[in-house]
């Protein structure tokens, strides 16, 4: 096959955790090949039904039975697929490859995970294996398109950067898209204002009427959206509200309680996790908790979009409502509010399909200056993935990342947006494909260096809604239930008072129109449904 610069990428061993005792030379062919094709059968089960950990579970068990069965392993690279474990899934398609490289799923499964990581060149390489094998394979052919298309678009985009330009929001006029006569969604003073002046000015961040939010939402209910003129005046706002921002924000816990006619509701401030698109849950959140105020603040840590295909009104609910009362809502960067990201797993073709490309491109300016962590209380630390790798990191150090970009793939940002915890001690390359995993050392060095009690981080489903590790000084918390209409996980926040003891709340999904997640995905989306 032939060989394109940049096509190869080397990936560090992972320490596997599910892997088990290899048993296979304890046993006969015989006995071996019995034991782990019945596992492979209830792993296959299981990854049907959705149920991708117990798949895991599964073929784990049967490769301690056959180590290097090609079938197993291309099938457990799936399941790592399903729950993002991308560098875990390209290893063990790897090994796929190696055992058999007639068997072409290997191949498919590595060039999923790499073009789920932005390696299209990488993923290329492993279709048009795919291709060679099966000559008459459409869907193939059509994941070697999609990917050549990347290819073309990365090298598009790089040519555009060259050329020096002003960014769109800078240039972008939104009193020049006309409000038709058909609208019938909220206006942000009750009727259109003439003044284009006048209409601006009521973006301004705390100056957005609340009135016009609360109707805003309720418009999302019922599956309209807000008219995109207003949405232009609402992203250009917040790009020069959050631009100004340094990348980590002191976030103190409120004075007052939510309610001043009941003093035994204390002051205090909600954590949370991702959201993913999933609009009715955010609107369950609001509905047990109360709507975000300065006496009722929320912070939410980040992936607002994608998956979901509710991403545009969860997205623009937290702007409107930032830009009505700054003080009521607190907003993270994760590793999908990027562009990458957001073209395959749905946002970018929501946006486009509700919208436009040209509010697409202001939605990246906007999430390229987002905040990257907070200090909560003086005594939590609050980033959407993880801890820096490298020892000695600051808050003054985060507090200076320089932001406006799309994330590098490795540094004090990226550690920031995709890192996860491990439960031994020191770091390893991260089981997403992307960084490192830091153990519990590394989470109790940062802590006393910055003299802080607790992390919080998001970025992992968890079947709780929220998981507590490191020796209780890391706390993982995410708030999407029955993540993609198919985990069946419960989602949860966490309160924090005065004295910053986290307090969970636990809750299950709600009912949402019928519109699957991932509706608006491309190319190679549903592959990772």
């Amino acid at each position: 096959m032939p060989k394109d610069e940049g096509d190869d990428f080397d990936q560090p061993e992972i320490k596997n955790l599910d892997d088990e005792q290899d048993l296979s030379s304890t046993e006969s062919r015989e006995e071996a090949e019995a034991k782990g094709l019945a596992l492979k059968d209830e792993g296959n089960a299981a990854l049907n039904a959705g149920h991708y950990n117990e798949a895991i579970h599964h073929y784990s068990t049967a490769l301690s039975h056959l180590p290097d069965n090609a079938i197993i392993l291309s099938n457990r690279a799936l399941a790592y697929i399903k729950v993002e474990n991308y560098g875990l899934a390209i290893q063990d398609a790897t090994h796929a490859v190696q055992s058999d490289p007639a068997y072409p799923k290997g191949y498919y499964r590595r060039g999923t995970a790499e073009f789920a990581l932005g390696r299209a060149k990488a993923a290329r390489k492993d279709f048009r294996a795919v291709c060679k094998l099966r000559p008459k394979d459409r869907d193939a052919r059509a994941k070697l398109a999609a990917c050549d298309k990347a290819v073309r678009e990365e090298a598009f985009a790089k040519a555009i950067l060259s050329e020096e330009s002003a960014p769109l929001s800078d240039t972008f006029k939104p009193e020049s898209l006309s409000v038709e006569k058909s609208y019938n969604g909220p206006h942000p003073t009750g009727t259109l204002l003439e003044d284009a002046g006048e209409e601006a000015a009521l973006f301004e961040p705390g100056k957005l009427p609340r009135e016009f939010v609360l109707q805003a939402m309720e418009h999302f209910k019922d599956q309209k959206v807000i008219h995109k003129r207003y949405v232009a005046h609402l992203l250009i706002s917040a790009k020069h509200y959050y631009e100004k921002m340094p990348s980590l924000l002191d976030v103190p816990i409120p004075k007052a309680g939510p309610d001043e006619n009941d003093p035994t509701v204390r002051p205090r401030l909600t954590v949370c996790g991702d959201t993913h698109g999933q609009y009715y849950d955010v609107m369950h959140i609001f509905e047990m908790n109360g709507l975000p105020s300065k006496t009722n603040p929320y912070l939410f840590n980040g992936d607002f979009v994608d998956r979901g295909s509710f991403s545009v009104e969860v997205i623009l609910t937290f702007l409107l409502l930032k830009l009505s009362d700054p003080d009521c809502i607190h907003l993270h960067r994760g590793n999908h509010e990027t562009k990458n990201m957001n073209k395959i797993y749905g946002f970018e073709g929501e946006v486009k399909a509700k919208y436009d490309d040209k509010i697409f491109d202001l939605f990246l300016e906007v999430f390229s200056h987002f905040p990257l962590a907070s200090v909560v209380g003086g005594k939590v630390f609050v980033t959407h993935g993880g801890l820096p790798a490298e020892p000695g990191v600051t808050l003054a150090d985060i507090r200076n990342i320089k932001r406006g970009c799309e994330p590098p793939n490795a540094g004090l940002m990226s550690d920031l947006l995709w890192a996860d915890p491990q439960p031994f001690t020191g770091k390893s390359p991260s089981k997403r494909g992307v960084g490192f995993s830091f153990g519990p050392d590394i989470t109790e060095a940062f802590l006393k260096l910055n003299n802080l009690q607790l992390l919080v981080r998001s970025h992992e489903v968890k079947d709780e809604g929220y998981l507590v590790e490191h020796g209780g000084k890391t706390i993982t918390v995410f708030s999407a239930p029955n993540y993609c209409d198919s985990m069946g996980n419960k989602g949860a926040f966490i309160q924090f008072e005065e004295d910053c003891e986290p307090q969970f709340t636990q809750y299950e999904a709600v009912p949402h129109p019928n519109v699957r997640p991932m509706q608006y995905a491309a190319g190679m989306g549903g592959l990772f449904m």
